[in-house]
């Protein structure tokens, strides 16, 4: 439920994507094998890539037993061997240390956010470096000497997370700066004298600050009210690189000269640059742009400025590039929307790569999963509106399929050309996807991002709503048999749908989305008090525009639901609370309309666990298959 200042949480394009050739019969198109929810739930989720200080292995994310569990990849080829063995809470790798084989996790509690760093020795003991246990701690990057680390931690204050450093040897560790406001952390320079931060405006806009820990003077460096997010510091602790989209609608990368005071545009794109830093020598850049929902990566050389070879796939999005501390070798992602992805290491010198896992079940044809396209439809006010679009293999004009409209969460979120194992798993079902990204997503310019603050669930809903309808002038798609399905944010879109138009689409499925914005926006997680009033801009102050939120909150409508509706919903939330789940389940039913609700006491905001997964995306088929498709009973 959040709208992107930094990490995450966006001139309008005119072009309409024009429409691919159909096949006209059943029998002309690919007739693909249909697989069960366990097969798609057979692929193996990776992801991380922190090289060992010798090379010789990287260290990843991975679920291959159920939970997400810590493990190492030889660089040179091999099986993925476990490091950790959590059958309960997920543990995350995060990096190893610069100089041995010891390595840190993170792990919170089933999903409850309040995650906690840990430390496993080279003998295979592990000890909690951040053991209070109300405490939130966040990793920011490793010390350019390799014998400290920097990160946040909200012992103090919940709502801040005060800025440490931790000793690599003795794991003794000191307060670098006290949190306070709505500023948020964004870097330290390898000299470690100045430390860069960010305050948030609003969703939108952001201011840029450079602290220097000698003379203990806070100093603010952008100029002029718009986005900023900080991408590094150079090397030679001169310049802070910087990502805006001040007198653009784009953001790109420019620099501060500290000395001067000096702004300097650096490079710009024709979408967002999304990212951009320094290898560890400072040897090269890596910069990352948001290129239509797909990244599209430059990597450069920098004493040259030229451009190094890198390997290029064919429908592949490279992503989560690494490189490693003697800058010889780089991990890498390669995955694409009909493609879970897997890790490569490339050889620098010698220009050679290899992909280090296979995550696709092999009981999966390549050749059965549905590669999407990028499309645009025009809204109620003929604004384009991009989409992500999933054609099955099986749609024809002879064979007209259901579809469902997909919302992403946020707000300000965005549907990207990844693999989504829910989106395939139905689309072999024969479901037709279309991933919206309406009005307010990320990705396509700052006018875009803003068209929908203070207009939730009224202008971006009937941008889905105009989804359906482009999916309902399709002669392969059955007009009768479109529903509406979203996630966080997405999910509060679909009982918008229910509530403010309980027409226009035949079943919603809920994935814990909002349905009271007077109480989720007085209950947000502590850490999030930085954000708040950004949010508060952005969507209203519950205290002060009470009457509008109570409008656009589903649940004070829930009397006009007369579809069936799922629900799901994890116990452990802290961002959308199972209350709202639970009132909104027990509202719908009082209409006598079916109502599934499927609750998980051991998940949070998104379920993680491998079996958790096979039981929710099951069910949602189910779900669909029994009241979308023509024929289907209204009631049970």
């Amino acid at each position: 439920m959040q709208k992107q200042i930094t990490y995450l949480l966006f001139t309008v394009l005119i072009l309409f994507a024009a429409c691919t050739n159909q096949p006209e019969s059943v029998e002309e198109a690919h007739q693909p094998k249909q697989y069960t929810i366990e097969q798609f739930m057979g692929n193996t989720s990776v992801g991380g890539g922190s090289f060992s200080a010798d090379g010789s292995k990287i260290l990843l994310t991975s679920n291959q037993s159920g939970i997400f569990n810590a493990y190492n990849v030889p660089v040179a080829g091999g099986d993925l061997s476990p490091l950790t063995t959590s059958t309960g809470s997920s543990i995350f790798a995060v990096s190893y240390f610069p100089e041995d084989d010891r390595f840190l996790y993170r792990m919170d509690d089933n999903g409850n956010e309040l995650f906690h760093l840990f430390v496993q020795n080279m003998d295979g003991t592990s000890k909690e470096l951040t053991p209070d246990s109300m405490a939130r701690a966040s990793f920011y990057g490793w010390a350019h000497d390799g014998k400290s680390f920097f990160y946040g931690y909200s012992k103090r204050d919940p709502q801040y997370l005060d800025v440490y450093e931790m000793n690599t040897d003795t794991y003794e560790s000191k307060m670098l700066y006290q949190m306070s406001g709505a500023y948020n952390f964004a870097g330290i320079s390898n000299n470690k004298k100045y430390m860069a931060l960010t305050e948030s405006i609003t969703t939108n806009d952001s201011d840029l600050y450079l602290y220097d820990f000698e003379t203990k003077e806070l100093k603010k460096i952008s100029q002029n009210r718009a986005a900023h997010n900080v991408a590094d510091f150079s090397t030679d602790n001169e310049y802070l690189y910087y990502l805006t989209d001040d007198g653009s609608e784009f953001s790109y990368l420019a620099r501060y000269q500290i000395a001067s005071g000096q702004h300097e545009k650096i490079l710009e794109k024709e979408w967002d640059i999304s990212y951009a830093y320094f290898s560890h020598g400072g040897k090269y850049q890596v910069v990352g742009t948001n290129a239509d929902g797909k990244t599209v990566l430059d990597l450069m050389e920098v004493s040259s400025g030229k451009a190094i070879q890198f390997p290029t796939f064919e429908q592949g999005d490279i992503t989560s590039v690494s490189i490693s501390r003697s800058e010889e070798l780089i991990s890498f992602y390669v995955g694409s929307s009909a493609s879970p992805s897997n890790l490569y290491v490339y050889e620098v010198a010698g220009g050679d790569h290899r992909q280090l896992t296979n995550t696709l079940n092999p009981e999966i044809d390549p050749t059965d999963l549905v590669t999407a396209e990028v499309v645009r439809y025009p809204s109620f006010d003929n604004l384009p509106i991009p989409a992500i679009y999933y054609k099955p293999h099986t749609a024809s004009t002879k064979n007209k399929v259901p579809a469902l409209v997909w919302v992403h969460g946020g707000p300000g979120g965005q549907s990207r050309q990844n693999y989504h194992p829910l989106i395939q798993y139905l689309a072999n079902h024969g479901y037709a996807i279309l991933a919206v990204n309406n009005r307010g997503s990320s990705g396509y310019g700052k006018t875009f991002y803003k068209m929908d603050d203070r207009h939730h669930g009224e202008s971006d809903l009937q941008d889905c709503v105009m989804g359906k309808e482009w999916l309902a002038k399709q002669d392969y798609i059955n007009a009768e048999e479109i529903g509406i399905i979203g996630g966080s944010y997405g999910g509060y879109m679909v009982m918008a749908a229910l509530t403010r138009e309980p027409e226009a689409f035949e079943v919603g499925v809920n994935i814990f989305g909002v349905t009271n914005w007077l109480r989720t926006l007085k209950s947000i997680p502590p850490w999030w008090a930085s954000f708040k009033d950004a949010l508060y801009e952005e969507m209203g102050d519950p205290y002060q525009d009470s009457v509008r939120l109570y409008n656009i909150s589903p649940l004070f409508h829930a009397d006009k639901i007369v579809k069936p509706v799922m629900v799901l919903q994890g116990a452990k939330d802290p961002r959308v609370l199972q209350v709202e789940s639970d009132e909104i389940v027990a509202a719908a039913r009082e209409n006598n309309v079916p109502v599934d609700y499927v609750l998980f006491e051991d998940e949070g905001h998104g379920f993680v666990k491998k079996e958790n997964q096979i039981e929710a995306y099951g069910k949602i088929l189910e779900f669909v298959d029994k009241y979308l498709k023509k024929g289907a009973p209204v009631m049970d």
